[in-house]
């Protein structure tokens, strides 16, 4: 279980290959300049609930993950997070669907 935290005060725990998969996404968005809303659930330990996050160029953000393995990267996943974070909802978790795409796998970060 990674940790995905912004500006020091905001986090929440995330699945090491989730958390991967999203910080290739987050860190496309922001090697373009472009900022958007990041949502996720809360943890029941703090009351289920939701929270956004504007993520911006200048934010200050860290990914810690758990494991000391770099996932391989699932391409359709890696699409439908990209294509979420350019929607006006912004990007959020969503659970990994078969990478029908094939053409191989792509090893990243």
């Amino acid at each position: 279980m990674g940790r995905f935290t912004y500006s020091t005060r905001v986090k929440t725990d995330v699945e090491d290959r989730a958390l991967a998969h999203l910080q290739v996404v987050i860190g496309n968005k922001l090697r373009r300049g472009e900022s958007f809303y990041f949502t996720w659930r809360d943890d029941a330990s703090v009351g289920e609930g939701r929270r956004s996050i504007w993520i911006h160029p200048a934010a200050d953000l860290d990914f810690t993950y758990f494991g000391s393995r770099t996932p391989t990267m699932n391409r359709a996943w890696l699409e439908k997070l990209a294509h979420a974070a350019n929607s006006p909802g912004g990007l959020f978790v969503m659970s990994e669907p078969f990478d029908h795409l094939g053409a191989g796998s792509i090893e990243a970060i």
